[in-house]
């Protein structure tokens, strides 16, 4: 068996790790250096971040070479050096090249928005491809990038050359067997980093920014799409189901509810109201990514949100609201459902979430018409699915299926002519709103209540929107939140003038942040976001209450005075005493509890922690409150088996 001549044919493997690494590394400068500010620097974190980064970086160069080894192994011996071998040989590696080159350039405005290296919101952009090219392609030069790239890769391929890489590749014929040797090696090394290293081993400290250092991109978006559903009894810590149900069960409970059962695990409640049931008009404004720092109420120093900052004085504002997640699934999730954020995906986008106890089963008791009005696809994130399986109706900008089809599916598309400014999310909030009014207008001639879910897109990256509108340019998130707030603004005069204006409620609240990376794994600031209900009379005035986003349909529904029985684990947030008072926050893997000012979190590790919340700050707890732990796992657990164990279903 021939060795000699083996150098020569994977000089160029050698070559590309060596250049993966090599960038590799520089990104992770890069993004050091942009964080600098959030780390915390010592030798052990300077270790970490490298020492562990170049493990994975190695590991990934290997499978990124995978394909190119194959082909070394396959190709006849009497082949290696002809024109063939050649041009296989460069177009492999120049595609190679290409790919992780992209992923590399597509990290930085990724870690722009999420500050994170490539999770879950990776995976789910890759499936909803318009979207995403057509956001890329509005944000950014796409032809200048395709020359970059494309340069890069001819720069590294000259590089190659010019240190005399493909020497002996085309002129060495290295024999089968030595190169099958060669491959199983290749092979069960890469097994083995398969097998024994995964995304765990960079998430060993409290500081998010150095954990997502420490990891490299591309392994982390396949351990986030292998990944997908987390089971919670498996990863997360536990206690006996009728334990966590015993000390759930007081905590749901309001002054006004008793339980219409003697199961344990059963949290039915029923409300008695003796006061008049009132059924107004209700329209839920869901805005996107609206923090509440980009009001003046909350510090900010420029006036981008008069509009919201006017209307909160002449609403009931809730100062103290915190978003339960971090994407839009997990908002609507939250107000639609009223439960606790479960470990993986979103409840929006999993299978069999049709028929589950939300607002719209309520609403429809009480013979609302339910309208999802959304400025994009529904089909996105999966919310045609899910708000049609509660029995919503679609607006949206689906443009598939006949007009009979539409009828017959409840689904009311958009038309082109009732569109001014479009960008890769959706309409413009205007024209968002524009379709409210009209539906609006459309039930109220049926003489019977309406309920609206609008989910706003335009302060969203690109950040574009219709010309002269606002004084700030295009393109900035200011200029979008500013755009966002003059919307709401002319839609809410548009609707006063309106005969449904008197008998309609206005809730207004956000899905979520513009950001939630910190210094943390759950950074509570970056969850902080406002909520107000407008036109509701005598009701007026700020309530201060910590509470959560599945806290705000309830406090409506008993504002009301409905009789229902519930099975929501959100509550009356006016009826909440001090020590009842609580927000429920979480990602995709770590979830927590904020309790007066202690912050229990619990992640995928069964890891539980505790923390002290002040000024805006996180210092660890020595010795953990067991009654915070044991509560905040009772939340998750009962919640996270209720909707795997089809308890969430309307019976």
């Amino acid at each position: 068996m021939k060795f000699s001549s083996l150098k020569g044919r994977y000089s160029l493997v050698v070559a590309f790790v060596c250049t993966y690494i090599l960038i590799a590394f520089i990104v992770r400068l890069v993004f050091l250096f942009l964080s600098y500010n959030e780390i915390t620097f010592s030798v052990v974190s300077f270790l970490k971040i490298f020492g562990v980064g170049l493990i994975y970086n190695l590991l990934v160069s290997l499978y990124a070479v995978g394909f190119y080894m194959l082909y070394v192994l396959v190709i006849p011996t009497k082949w290696i050096g002809s024109l063939f071998d050649k041009i296989a040989t460069f177009f492999i590696m120049s595609l190679t090249l290409l790919i992780i080159i992209f992923a590399f350039l597509a990290e930085f405005p990724f870690w722009e928005e999420f500050n994170t290296r490539f999770n879950f919101i990776a995976v789910d952009y890759l499936i909803y491809t318009y979207e995403v090219f057509e956001n890329i392609n509005q944000s950014y030069p796409i032809p200048l990038l395709v020359l970059v790239i494309i340069a890069l890769v001819l720069g590294i391929l000259f590089l190659y050359k010019k240190f005399k890489v493909y020497t002996q590749i085309f002129t060495e014929k290295p024999s089968f067997k030595s190169r099958l040797l060669v491959t199983v090696v290749y092979a069960a090394i890469v097994f083995l980093g398969a097998f024994f290293v995964n995304n765990k081993w960079a998430e060993t400290t409290n500081n998010t920014y150095t954990n997502e250092l420490s990891k490299d991109g591309i392994h982390s978006f396949f351990a986030a799409y292998i990944s997908n559903e987390l089971d919670y009894n498996t990863f997360y810590p536990n206690l006996p189901e009728n334990e966590a149900y015993k000390i759930l069960k007081p905590e749901l409970l309001e002054s006004n509810q008793s339980y219409a059962s003697t199961d344990v695990q059963d949290i039915s409640r029923s409300y008695q109201n003796d006061s008049t049931e009132l059924k107004p008009n209700i329209i839920l404004v869901t805005i996107e990514s609206f923090s509440a720092e980009f009001m003046q109420f909350f510090g900010h120093k420029e006036s981008i949100t008069p509009n919201i900052d006017n209307l909160a004085k002449q609403s009931l504002f809730f100062t103290n609201v915190y978003a339960t997640g971090t994407r839009t699934v997990r908002g609507m999730e939250a107000l639609t459902l009223s439960v606790p954020p479960t470990p993986g995906n979103s409840i929006v986008r999993r299978p069999n979430n049709d028929n589950l106890f939300s607002i719209a089963t309520i609403l429809k008791q009480k013979n609302y018409d339910l309208k999802f009005v959304y400025g994009g696809d529904g089909y996105f994130d999966n919310m045609n699915t899910f708000f049609g399986g509660q029995g919503f109706d679609i607006v949206d900008r689906y443009r598939g299926n006949s007009l009979s089809e539409n009828i017959k599916t409840k689904r009311f598309p958009i038309p082109d002519e009732d569109v001014s400014f479009e960008n890769a999310w959706g309409i413009c909030d205007e024209d968002i709103y524009k379709q409210s009014i009209k539906y609006a207008d459309k039930e109220f001639s049926k003489h019977k209540p309406f309920f609206q879910f609008i989910m706003t897109t335009s302060n969203h990256k690109p950040y574009t929107f219709p010309n002269h509108k606002i004084k700030l340019p295009q393109g900035s998130r200011d200029a979008a939140v500013l755009y966002t707030d003059y919307a709401l603004g002319k839609f809410l005069e548009a609707a006063k003038s309106k005969p449904w204006f008197q008998n309609t409620v206005f809730v207004i609240i956000a899905d979520h942040c513009a950001s939630s990376a910190g210094k943390w794994e759950l950074n509570i600031p970056k969850h902080h976001i406002p909520a107000l209900i407008y036109n509701f009379q005598p009701k007026k005035g700020e309530v201060n209450k910590l509470c959560s986003q599945i806290d705000v349909m309830p406090t409506l529904f008993s504002l009301l005075h409905w009789n229902y029985t519930t099975q929501w684990y959100g509550k009356n947030i006016l009826d909440m005493k001090p020590s009842q008072e609580r927000a429920l926050i979480g990602n995709y893997r770590t979830l927590g509890l904020l309790q007066n000012n202690i912050f229990t979190q619990i992640n995928d590790r069964k890891k539980v922690q505790q923390f002290v919340y002040e000024n805006q700050a996180l210092t660890e707890v020595k010795i953990p409150i067991d009654s915070l732990k044991n509560r905040t796992i009772s939340y998750y657990q009962t919640a996270s088996n209720r909707f795997k164990n089809g308890k969430m279903k309307v019976k």
